[in-house]
């Protein structure tokens, strides 16, 4: 008899967290304090993007001399990876810990594994995720997106950050390759830190949230009036043509990022 799925739901203290394998492993849920921070409805919680990130143009991206075309899920490009469409496996579960599994397939020309972990504390969430190849090399990103909701008991979220750089966005909602120093937002944008991903969420009088990551790149989307993302990264939009970072037998692609708050 197949392994059902179950959503796995994690905690510390007063610190809810609620994983759903079968839709992506997707966060559906994160509560602090019975709060909940992250969107519920259509577009919701917080999806691995992987195995890439953001828009990959016409949908097509080269490894040597092999050129792969991915569905148009975002016409004239394929965005966000296959992940989120993807039912994971289980294979650990505590308390307040749980990794999950899926395996590379089609439309994705190349064999390979991806894992996501989550662990969880009263103040912070740890994610992960690790991609390798049973076989040849290829490249790939990874990532997450989260629907932060915009608005906490009444308080619309500040955000603040110090990015060395923005990318340019062409009409084609691609980075040019052009860096420009950072503009203000409204954005749907990249922005590299070099010292590693840094952003900072507040909500007056109730909540202090910063999303960290080892990893340089972040894209920032805060053009929806619900809800705002801070999406660190291990590469720019369409990187799989113009920062490819290949997953090979003896290096496999691993990024984590760290969400840590304080009560206000």
């Amino acid at each position: 008899m197949s392994r059902v799925a179950k959503n796995a739901r994690l905690t510390a203290g007063d610190v809810e967290l609620t994983v759903d394998p079968v839709h992506g492993c997707r966060i559906s849920s994160l509560r602090i304090g019975g709060t909940e921070l992250l969107r519920q409805g259509e577009r919701y919680g917080c999806f691995p993007m992987v195995p890439w990130c953001g828009r990959t143009e016409n949908g097509q991206f080269r490894n040597g001399g092999a050129v792969h075309r991915m569905p148009l899920n975002s016409p004239p490009h394929a965005i966000h990876g296959t992940g989120r469409d993807t039912s994971w496996k289980p294979v650990r579960q505590s308390d307040s810990e749980a990794a999950f599994i899926y395996d590379l397939t089609d439309p994705w020309p190349y064999e390979g594994r991806v894992t996501q972990s989550f662990e969880l504390t009263e103040e912070s969430l740890t994610l992960g995720l690790g991609i390798e190849t049973y076989g040849d090399s290829f490249p790939a990103q990874a990532g997450w997106h989260p629907w932060f909701l915009r608005n906490l008991g009444g308080q619309d979220v500040r955000m603040s950050f110090d990015a060395e750089w923005q990318e340019e966005r062409g009409d084609n909602h691609l980075p040019t390759g052009r860096r420009i120093d950072p503009l203000p937002g409204p954005w749907d944008d990249c922005f590299g830190m070099p010292a590693g991903v840094d952003v900072k969420l507040t909500w007056p009088e109730q909540l202090e949230l910063t999303v960290k990551s080892r990893d340089e790149w972040v894209v920032i989307y805060d053009e929806q009036a619900e809800a705002v993302c801070v999406e660190p990264q291990s590469g720019p939009p369409n990187g799989l043509n113009t920062a490819p970072r290949l997953v090979t037998p003896i290096e496999p692609l691993e990024i984590t990022t760290t969400w840590s708050w304080a009560r206000l």
